[in-house]
This record gives structure tokens, sequence and C-alpha cells, in this order.
């Protein structure tokens, strides 16, 4: 019998950590599967999907830049997430063997910022991606105050907002911070290989908290700045895992073991 396989699919993918996530947790629960990366270019999209849809080993993928809301045209979306996010990061099959796509990207962005009350606060968010959709739609569910969208396309963001009810204003990249409790980059500014993202990190207050889901590196220049400013910060590794440990357990059936976290983060910072 061909052992079973999940996998992370994107354009580059090279860079991908997720391979290294979910084989130290098929590691630690002694499954025998694996865990791959896989280069799908966009054009190819629709065919990669027939072609595992058609293999019995295939548990699932995850879906990263830039398939997250294309991959939409491609799998069933019971859950209705075209209307809600907008966007996938996690294709699996359901108990009949039919593919399902669904989202952990929300769930993994808001679990290291749980214990923060950001009811009512102002937030700043930079980015219009499909991984800005899951990270808009955890903040209209928490409750936040005026949010502000810096992009390249304002006007994307301004539509973003109005999807998701969040009250704010769409500004260009070059606008000044508002004075707010949390900053996100949802972006690829700041990744290797990619133009920095070069923010006047200023007008925070002291308690602001400043997150950046760019995880290679890891201590991008926007962390680094607000790091030299004092300010708490939380990292890509952080929203990584915890998206990578709900889609753990939809393709392999089995909880990860958060136990060996510490473990798992020295490993890759390796």
């Amino acid at each position: 019998m061909t052992q079973a396989y999940a996998e992370v699919i994107g354009d580059p993918i090279a860079h991908s950590k997720s391979p290294l996530i979910h084989g130290f947790w098929l590691e630690q629960l002694g499954i025998a599967a694996d865990y791959r990366a896989t280069r799908v270019a966009p054009e190819d999209l629709s065919r990669f999907f027939a072609d595992r849809a058609a293999d019995p080993a295939w548990r699932g993928c995850n879906v990263t830049v830039p398939h997250k809301v294309a991959a939409l045209d491609h799998v069933p979306d019971p859950g209705d997430l075209r209307a809600s996010i907008g966007a996938i990061n996690t294709v699996f099959r359901d108990e009949s063997g039919a593919l399902v796509g669904t989202n952990t990207d929300a769930a993994g962005f808001v679990s290291p910022i749980a214990g923060l009350d950001l009811a009512g606060q102002p937030v700043a968010v930079v980015g219009a991606g499909g991984a800005a959709r899951a990270v808009l739609f955890a903040l209209a569910r928490l409750g936040v105050g005026r949010v502000t969208l810096l992009n390249r396309t304002p006007l994307k963001g301004a539509a973003l907002l109005a999807q998701f009810g969040l009250k704010g204003d769409a500004l260009p990249l070059t606008a000044r911070l508002p004075a707010a409790t949390l900053l996100v980059n949802t972006s690829a500014l700041g990744m290797t290989g990619q133009p920095p993202l070069d923010l006047d990190l200023s007008p925070l207050p002291d308690e602001a908290v400043v997150y950046d889901i760019v995880y290679a590196p890891l201590e991008t220049p926007l962390l680094a700045a607000a790091a030299a400013r004092g300010l708490d910060t939380v990292d890509g590794l952080e929203m990584l895992v915890g998206q990578a440990a709900l889609a753990f357990e939809l393709f392999f059936g089995a909880a990860p073991p958060r136990e060996h976290d510490e473990e798992l983060r020295e490993r890759l910072l390796a």
C-alpha cells in the first residue's frame, strides 16, 4: 500500500517550513506518512487538484502564496469561505473521501494574541492578499475598533474593509501609521528576496504589539525595529505553527504533540 502523504503548494515554495513542522509531528507520533513541498505554478492549479483527487494516498495540502484565493475555484467549499474569508489555506479529504477547502489561518493568527483585549482598539494592517483576508476576518470577530489598512492599492484595501464590516481607512504604504494597539504585516514585504517593509513605528504607543506573519527571515526588519523600541512582538513562526496544527489533525486524524513546541521551534531555527 502506498504511504499516505500531504504537502504544501505554492510558487515559490522552497522557503516553506511546513515540511519541517509536519515531519516533526509525524516523527513524534510515530505515524508512517510523509509531508512534502510541491511547487505548483498558477496555470497548473486545476490539473494539480484533479491529479491529487484521484490519488488515494493523498491526505490533503496546505495552500500558500499565490493560490489562497484561486484554489477556491478548484475544490468544494461547503463552509462558504468564498463569502466569509474569501480564501482557503487547507484542502483535505472528508470522511467520504471528497475534497474540502477550509482556512486555518484565522485561528492560527489569533492563537498567539488570544490574551490581548482588542475589543474597540485601533489596529493597523499591512497588505490586502489572501493572508490579510484571514486576519481581517479574525479581527472583525474580535470586535476591534478602527482599522487602518496600508496597501499598494488603497482601493483594494477599502473593498476588504467593507467586506468584513470593519470601520477605518485604506491608505497607501507610504502613509503614516496611526496610534494602533496592534500592527500586523500580512504582506510579503520584508521576506527574503522581497523589498523591505519600511514603516515609521514612532506613532505606536508603548504598549503596542507588532506582529509580522513573515517567517523567512524570522526577525524581519519590522520586528527588529519594534524590538529596538521596546515593543512586544509576535513572529511568523507562531502563526505558522498554529495554523499547521489545525491542518495536521485534518490530514492525519491525530492532534499534534504541542508539548514539544520549544523543541520544534529550535529545529525550525537551526
